[in-house]
């Protein structure tokens, strides 16, 4: 049998070519891939809520000035 690559002759039972290492067969599974996660909508609205709190007592002085 000859390789599909590089055209190598390779025996019969081989699994790859021993010349460049391409698979002789076709892949009996695919590899599995794990989905993304995503985050919920709840967590950036709530990163959202506290830097507008943030925002607000910052603006009506609520956080002490350090003078030095």
């Amino acid at each position: 049998m000859k390789c599909r690559e590089c055209g190598t002759e390779i025996a019969d039972k081989a699994l790859i070519c021993f010349r460049c290492g391409a698979s002789v067969q076709e892949a009996v599974h695919k590899p599995y891939v794990a989905p993304k996660k995503k985050r919920p909508l709840i967590v950036y609205a709530i990163f959202a809520f506290l830097v507008l709190i943030a925002i607000v007592m910052a603006l009506f002085g609520a956080f002490p000035v350090f003078r030095f």
